[in-house]
């Protein structure tokens, strides 16, 4: 397996243009189940989930080839509604095809997902909004088993904000008879790229980017083309390298407003903060400032930036604390971040840091895709050699990230290597 090696020390300088974000990619191409027919999403990112992705979708007879940034998806011959467990052991994003099979086709057979090894993230709210529409689901020998009739606008109240079920929901609601009313809806910018696209392909949605919204199921949809909008986790990552390496970046092809709790934290932490309408630009001090910070689903701080900000605050002078009140067990980075150093307590679902110590290259292992980020950035930091193994978890979510950090300065390159 591939390992990143970082040589430590260098400061981040340049500018760099973010890649199409990986979480709406993931939901966009479930959507051209909805509509037989030709699909171009451009801005598309060449992920691993991406390619898990289409693969799941082909095995399904939906035809994929992404060429440089564009995605041409052709779904025109649907052959299966199943998606087997070789494909979604690998992703729990891919439940998003349960939605759009049991809306067009009828059925569905959908193992249960995988991906990320940590945390308990339940199909629960996916499975019970598909009931409330109409649909019969039963759970066997590790596959969700579903069918319906053409399901059945209805009233959704979710208890807990989820994008993931959001997305299933919209996906399902834009065939069904009648109204939809989904309450308590996510507002992250991948749902509402959804919904965009879906209105493209003749869906009536209303309410876009609010926690309710109104869904009028159609007879039939259309395929439609669209324009991935930019990742902003990824940016939110090379904002925060540029600042632990005490750098000074330009991000092109961003969306600012996307990952305005993070600008705003860094600026607490002293950074000088420049915004354009598709660039940001960061100058890192000489000296971080110590930041708490408290996850929140969106427009708060993202849990998918928390490994990041803990590595952050290990390199400032002096103590923070930082809470994931989204996910309370994400911390499986932190062990890898104290074998390079840092001075990190966990208690109960908050990070306690004392910064300030230096950090000291060594050999981590990555764990997921957001913790692998983390060990990243601190080994761009860290004196002297660190060697990040398990690296196949960042190409489930970042573009060639080692040439864009190559690009910035950084001393670091990917090798084959044993594992632990």
């Amino acid at each position: 397996m591939d390992k990143f090696v970082i040589n430590g020390g260098k400061r981040l300088k340049g500018r760099v243009a973010v890649s199409g974000a990986k979480n709406a990619s993931l939901a966009l191409m479930p959507a051209t189940l909805l509509a037989g027919g030709t699909y171009r999403f451009s801005n598309t990112p060449r992920l691993r989930d991406v390619t898990t992705m289409s693969s799941l979708l082909e095995s399904m007879g939906v035809v994929t080839n992404l060429t440089d940034s564009t995605l041409v998806i052709d779904s025109s011959n649907i052959t299966s509604q199943e998606a087997p467990y070789a494909h979604v052991k690998k992703m729990r994003a891919s439940i998003y095809v349960l939605g759009p099979l049991v809306a067009r086709h009828g059925r569905a057979k959908v193992s249960l997902p995988g991906g990320c090894a940590w945390g308990p993230r339940p199909v629960n709210l996916h499975i019970e909004a598909l009931r409330k529409l109409g649909a019969k689901i039963e759970l066997k020998r590790g596959y969700i088993l579903a069918s319906a009739g053409r399901l059945k606008g209805a009233r959704i109240h979710f208890d807990v904000s989820s994008v993931g079920a959001t997305g299933n929901t919209l996906l399902a609601a834009v065939l069904a008879k009648g109204t939809t009313i989904i309450e308590n809806a996510a507002i992250e910018p991948e749902i509402t790229a959804l919904a965009d696209l879906l209105k493209q392909m003749g869906a009536r949605i209303d309410g876009r980017g609010t926690t309710n919204l109104e869904i009028e199921g159609v007879d039939d949809l259309h395929p439609a083309d669209t324009r991935t909008i930019p990742d902003r986790v990824e940016a939110a990552t090379f904002l925060t390298a540029a600042a632990i390496t005490g750098g000074s970046l330009t991000l092109d092809n961003v969306t600012p407003d996307h990952f305005a709790a993070v600008t705003a934290k860094l600026h607490d932490a002293g950074c000088r903060i420049a915004v354009s309408s598709d660039s940001v630009t960061v100058d890192a001090p000489d000296s971080l400032l110590p930041v708490d910070v408290t996850t929140a689903v969106y427009p708060g701080f993202p849990t998918d930036v928390q490994a990041q900000w803990i590595a952050l605050m290990s390199v400032a002078k002096g103590s923070s604390v930082v809470t994931d009140t989204i996910y309370l067990d994400r911390f499986k980075h932190v062990p890898e971040l104290i074998r390079l150093g840092a001075d990190i307590r966990i208690k109960n679902n908050s990070a306690f840091i004392t910064g300030g110590k230096p950090l000291t290259g060594t050999t981590v292992m990555s764990t997921d895709l957001r913790a692998s980020a983390s060990l990243i950035l601190a080994g761009l930091v860290a004196e002297g050699t660190t060697e990040v193994l398990r690296v196949y978890h960042l190409d489930r979510g970042y573009e060639t990230i080692e040439a864009k950090l190559r690009i910035l300065g950084a001393d670091i390159n990917r090798s084959s290597g044993e594992e632990f």
